[in-house]
């Protein structure tokens, strides 16, 4: 998808802007409330371990990216680390996780938007956002990477605000509401115990989810080695943002009172009577929603091009035509798009939620998977290697903790059984390769 006039053109704090856009997502917004449940006021740690493991992940990938930009990225890499076999599998893991999760995504836009329009039906909603995002994807890289900035921009502003709100409230003279909310998360800040913090571990991976993203890009910056910078400071910004708006939120409201299916930083403010204040917040979940739906489109479409590049998909997936993407490729994708639109309306609610949280399964498989292929192509030093085992501990502890409650166990094993399927076609696509070389 990378174009020729957009390679190489890309400032490194172009590709910071570009990952926060690509991170800041329903995933925080939303998911924190689901974290918050699970975890309780120490809900603070879950996100901190998944920032270091953000970061050892980001910064194993672009180190590779580095030695050898590819537009392939991690599926590239993993294939020339182990063989076909794991850039087929890599490839396909990491597609069917995103093609899902831009399904889960585009149900959470229908219901946004129902906030402002009770009456629009929630698939009429979700296509016309998965219309947008695709029209996005087809002015190219250059688009895209001005589309995320002013997203990007704009999320942040928004959390930023929710931030000084949060400050002056308490500033002004902090309610006898407040100070109870306080005393209340202090006094239960291990009230869920080291089990919370285990189980509250996989939402937070998920806010993080889209750093690969930044790894796609690599390629497009006028100087990679630069990649790391670009990486620390995004991560850097991102997390500070993520620690202050929850700590504020816990702040002012106690943590028995978020509910599941609010944003947190609503709920938050509630309370305080600040005219419009859940309408910006809703248009907010709405960018959110929307640009990290559309870096997945950006994602997908990637690695499709480069699987059919590398015959590991249909080859005509591949061919270019007038358009700055090819079209075979954006035909695929605006059929995923569709499958998942009429999966998730079609299914009960609860099988779609095992199938969104075996897709963020999946995409965790793929950063432990990067990580593996670090170790093997890369020579590490003995900090590297105590850095990459804490990465792929963290990773373990993380996919155990879905065994911790009976919901995000069955998406555990319909994540196993994904890895089945796509065992089971790697399979075949290497034996066949075989017979023909032989």
């Amino acid at each position: 998808m990378t174009s020729k006039s957009a390679k190489g053109s890309m400032a490194w704090w172009q590709l910071s802007l570009l990952g926060i856009g690509c991170t800041l997502g329903t995933g925080f917004f939303l998911g924190t409330s689901m974290a918050i449940h699970k975890s309780g006021p120490a809900v603070l740690i879950p996100f901190l371990l998944a920032a270091i493991c953000t970061y050892i992940v980001y910064d194993a990938l672009v180190k590779m990216s580095v030695e050898n930009p590819d537009k392939g990225s991690f599926r590239t890499y993993a294939k020339q680390a182990f063989g076909r076999w794991a850039g087929f599998s890599n490839g396909w893991l990491y597609l069917i996780s995103e093609l899902l999760i831009m399904g889960s995504q585009l149900m959470a836009l229908g219901i946004f938007t129902k906030f402002w329009f009770p009456a629009l039906p929630l698939w009429i909603a979700a296509s016309i956002y998965a219309a947008i995002g695709l029209v996005v994807i087809l002015t190219g890289m250059k688009g895209f990477e001005n589309f995320q900035n002013i997203f990007g921009a704009l999320k942040a502003a928004a959390m930023i605000m929710f931030i000084i709100v949060a400050v002056v409230i308490i500033m002004r003279g902090t309610s006898s509401a407040t100070m109870a909310s306080l005393q209340a998360n202090y006094e239960a800040f291990f009230s869920q115990g080291i089990k919370g913090i285990w189980l509250g571990l996989l939402y937070a991976f998920y806010a993080y989810g889209g750093i690969e993203v930044m790894g796609l890009m690599v390629i497009d910056l006028k100087n990679p080695k630069e990649a790391p910078k670009a990486g620390r400071i995004m991560l850097s910004v991102i997390t500070i943002i993520f620690i202050m708006a929850i700590a504020l939120a816990l702040a002012l409201v106690a943590w028995k009172d978020f509910s599941i299916d609010e944003s947190p930083f609503i709920t938050a403010l509630q309370g305080y009577h600040i005219p419009f204040v859940a309408d910006i917040f809703n248009g907010v979940l709405i960018i959110a929603g929307f640009s990290t739906m559309v870096a997945s489109l950006y994602a997908v479409i990637t690695i499709l091009t480069t699987l059919a590049e590398d015959h590991d998909a249909p080859a005509i997936l591949a061919k270019k035509g007038k358009m700055k993407v090819p079209f075979p490729a954006f035909l695929f994708l605006t059929s995923g798009l569709v499958i998942t639109i009429v999966i998730g309306f079609l299914m009960p609610e609860k099988i779609f939620e095992y199938l969104i949280t075996a897709a963020g399964l999946m995409l965790i498989y793929n950063w432990l998977f990067i990580l593996v292929t670090y170790w093997k192509l890369m020579e590490l030093t003995k900090w590297g290697h105590v850095k990459n085992g804490i990465g792929m501990l963290l990773i373990a502890v993380t996919v155990s903790g879905t065994l911790g409650e009976k919901t995000s166990r069955l998406g555990f094993y319909v994540s196993l059984l994904f890895i089945v399927l796509i065992s089971v076609a790697t399979w075949i696509v290497v034996k066949r390769q075989r017979n023909i070389t032989e």
